[in-house]
């Protein structure tokens, strides 16, 4: 199965944009409207960016105008509909197709993939959501009622990837733990022996 970094997408600004740049970053994944009733997710996804973007979380959204022609605007018009009403700084790109023969290769991918709690199918409505692990594999996926703040979003982005580092007093570490969804596996640090 394909990794996401395989693929590439053109930025809301018309650049060509390889997702491998987001190598090693936890990723969310959404499709995204500007008239629709779910439009205000904007706000929690900003939220959300700003709050774990130093913890190597990246909000990345999709323009689409497949459910009820509720993205009509050109990417300008995005774009600036993003930032003037919810100071939007995370990545967007051009808009998409989510579903059907014209579907971008990366969602045709994405919807592939049977995927907890959703499964694969067809994406439902806009603010469909996809969590990444920082190794490119999907490890979630939510329907566009759960939240971005959603606890069972929250707790998947923090379950998965993400290595925790235990310090003893005076800086020695123990193992780095890192759960991924086989289970807890122990990466064990380098020891110095001194010279």
């Amino acid at each position: 199965m394909a990794s996401v970094y395989d693929f590439s997408a053109t930025t809301i600004d018309g650049d060509e944009q390889p997702l491998s740049a987001y190598r090693g970053k936890l990723l969310l994944i959404v499709n995204v409207a500007s008239k629709c009733g779910f439009t205000p997710q904007y706000a929690g996804l900003e939220a959300l960016y700003r709050e774990q973007a130093d913890n190597g979380l990246v909000v990345l959204g999709f323009p689409c105008d497949q459910f009820g022609h509720q993205e009509p605007g050109d990417e300008e018009e995005i774009a600036e509909f993003c930032e003037v009403n919810f100071g939007v700084t995370f990545p967007l790109f051009a808009k998409v197709e989510v579903n059907g023969d014209g579907a971008c290769d990366l969602y045709k991918t994405l919807t592939a993939l049977d995927t907890k709690p959703v499964g694969a199918g067809k994406i439902s409505w806009n603010f469909e959501k996809f969590v990444v692990g920082r190794n490119g594999e999907v490890v979630a996926r939510f329907s566009p009622r759960t939240r971005p703040d959603a606890p069972e979003v929250r707790d998947t982005r923090m379950k998965r990837n993400l290595p925790i580092v235990l310090r003893f007093r005076g800086g020695s570490s123990l193992p780095t733990l890192r759960q991924s969804q086989e289970g807890w596996t122990a990466l064990l640090p380098r020891v110095y022996t001194g010279a």
